[in-house]
This record gives structure tokens, sequence and C-alpha cells, in this order.
């Protein structure tokens, strides 16, 4: 299995990562080595899983912390100056299993545990977010009927960008929209929809209007209410967060 992550500002909807596992058994790697990515980073938190073997390449602590305990960006602050360095890792497992990305989650916290020294709290603050609802027309759009696997896929219609999505729930079409947008406010679904649908949504990136807006240009807030029957309301929630007391470099291999 491989994917790449791009490191960006989307940030998406609440979710419950935050709540702590039953406790079990520490679990670790059989062997894992951590050295500096030099650069340049061709490839921002490539992730490569192959049985029990898994790679990651030019991942920054940031970007460590939010995968390993499946974190929105939002949900996670680090103190200054600890995020400057991207690593590359690469570790095994005991056996010949083959993890899937979640069970290779416990077994990282492990490694940064142990190898970054990492301490952290959790606290609850209440946050500015968008409230994603359904508009006075209703929804524009209907449940997916193929038996398909899902196919999430973006690109660029020329200043805009778009977003197709077969199969989505609504809170990830609440992360796409969020891409949409240029502040650090999340997007939270509160539609109430529980199916899966077929979705398009396009809009001028926040980044371009905010830089050089043109009179074509179309806002996430205005294209998903006339496209989707949707609006993002501007609200204020309370959110669970990782707040990082201490990470170090890691330890020699």
């Amino acid at each position: 299995m491989k994917c790449a992550t791009l490191a960006t500002l989307t940030i998406c909807v609440l979710n419950t990562a935050l709540a702590q596992p039953a406790a079990s058994p520490a679990q670790s790697f059989e062997v894992a080595s951590i050295r500096e990515n030099p650069g340049p980073l061709q490839v921002m938190s490539g992730y490569e899983a192959s049985g029990s073997r898994l790679k990651l390449v030019g991942w920054s602590i940031f970007a460590l912390i939010q995968e390993v305990y499946n974190l929105k960006r939002y949900q996670l602050t680090m103190p200054p100056g600890s995020n400057e360095l991207y690593y590359n890792i690469e570790a095994k497992t005991e056996g010949e299993n083959a993890p899937s990305r979640a069970e290779f989650r416990p077994l990282l916290q492990q490694l940064l545990a142990d190898r970054f020294h990492l301490q952290f709290h959790r606290e609850t603050r209440e946050i500015p977010v968008y409230a994603m609802v359904i508009g006075k027309g209703g929804a524009k759009f209907h449940e997916s009927e193929t038996a398909e696997p899902p196919k999430h896929y973006g690109g660029v219609n020329g200043r805009n960008q778009y977003l197709e999505m077969q199969q989505a729930t609504m809170e990830e079409l609440a992360d796409g929209a969020a891409g949409f947008l240029f502040t650090e406010r999340p997007v939270i679904d509160k539609t109430g929809l529980t199916a899966k649908y077929d979705i398009r949504l396009e809009a001028t990136p926040g980044f371009r209007i905010n830089n050089n807006p043109q009179p074509e240009d179309i806002n996430v807030l205005d294209a998903i209410q006339q496209q989707l029957g949707l609006k993002l309301e501007p609200q204020k929630a309370s959110v669970e967060i990782i707040v990082v007391d201490s990470v170090a470099k890691p330890t020699e291999n």
C-alpha cells in the first residue's frame, strides 16, 4: 500500500480521535531507523507500508503526531521552533503480519515516546468554526447509487479548483470544503445527513481571492450554497486538543 499526503492548511471536522484507547500492553517495533531528511523534500509525508515494514519519508514532528494520534491540524499545538526538521523512518514489526494504518499507530506512539521523548497534555478549548448545515432550499445532491469503491479526486479549472467525490460522507465533504478556505477556522458537519453521496464542488481557493481577487472568482461560502444547497455558518465549538509540552530530536538508532 502506498499513499502520500501533502502538508497543507486543510482543517476539517471534529472527531473523537482524542479519546484514550483502552489500556493494553505496550507495543513497539522490532527495529526502527530514524534519520533526518536532508531535502529537498520532493515527497511530503510519504507513507508506504508493505507487510510488516513501514516507511515514512519527509515527515515533520507535527505531521507525525497528527498521524499517530489521528488528529486534525487544529487539534494539535506545539512549542515554537519544535517543528523545523523532517525525518525519514523505516521500521519493522515482529513477525510477518501486515498491520493496517490504524494498527501501526500504537507502535508509532511508542516510537515517539521512546525516541523523541514526546510529552503532552490534553485541553478543551472553544474555537471559531464553520458549521456546515443544510440551506433553506434543501440539499442539491443525491445519495450514491454505485457499488464501486469510494473515489475522491480534485483538479484545476482556470483559477478554480474542483472536488469530485463518489460515496462521500458529509465529514469528508467538510474536509474538502475546508481546503478551499484561507483560514485556520475548521469546518464541522452539522447537516445530520448520514448516508454516502456523489458530490462535485468547484470554487476559487481562498489564497487567490485574498491575494489577487478577480470578478469571476467563486468564494466557497457562495459555491457550497449555490452548487450543493448547504451553508457554512460561523459558530464557536468546544474542541479537545493535544498540547505538546516537550519533544526532542530522536535518540540514536
